[in-house]
């Protein structure tokens, strides 16, 4: 005879995997308690990084700035539709910062620091999924011996770093992609992974 009850070491597996996945993320005041790194001039951030890569729901934009907030590397991807788990985003994240700048880990101290764009929909509130990145930022920059910057969210409503209550209604997910900021050097031009990324940049070619 069988009964209807799974068996004490799945339900022990099951509940620990949730466990651990929900530990995986930051409560906006831990975020706030971290000492993350004011940008400067945050709206430019995003319109450079809205320019180049030009987001579409679910892309995660991961940049690096020098000491004077000039970007030196930046690339986007599509996160898969699995459930916000922050151990998954910092692998994705690591991936990228490998493949388009050195690591920092000789350093004492870092001197890059690296920020997250993600473009998602919903308001401007706090999400688990949002607790996810920033947890997945912040273990990422870690391990490649950079220091971890601002989480910033771009919605229809507009952009938003959380944590810092700073934000404006452009650019926003579906708004046109604004001119370059004047600098001295042109902008690098951006890269991506994977087959949804090849869309974005033939998009960006045209």
């Amino acid at each position: 005879m069988t009964f209807g009850f799974a068996p004490a070491s799945a339900v022990s597996l099951s509940t620990s995997a949730s466990a651990a996945s929900a530990s995986r993320l930051l409560e906006p005041a831990e975020w706030a308690a971290a000492g993350i790194p004011l940008l400067r001039n945050p709206r430019e951030v995003v319109s450079g990084l809205h320019a180049r890569h030009l987001p579409k729901p679910a892309t995660a934009i991961v940049a690096v700035l020098d000491p004077d907030e000039r970007l030196r590397a930046s690339a986007s991807f599509t996160r898969r539709p699995a459930p916000a788990d922050g151990w998954m985003f910092r692998n994705a994240l690591l991936a990228q910062l490998r493949r388009v700048i050195p690591h920092d880990l000789r350093r004492r101290t870092p001197v890059r620091t690296a920020v997250l764009l993600y473009c998602r929909e919903g308001d401007a509130r706090w999400t688990e999924e949002d607790g996810a990145w920033m947890w997945g930022l912040r273990d990422a920059c870690t391990l490649h011996g950079l220091r971890c910057g601002a989480y910033i969210t771009l919605t229809r409503d507009g952009w938003q770093v959380l944590g810092e209550g700073r934000g404006g209604r452009r650019p926003n997910m579906d708004s046109p992609p604004e001119p370059f900021a004047t600098s001295e050097s042109p902008p690098p031009p951006p890269r991506t992974g994977g087959a949804a990324s090849e869309v974005l940049r033939r998009a960006a070619a045209r």
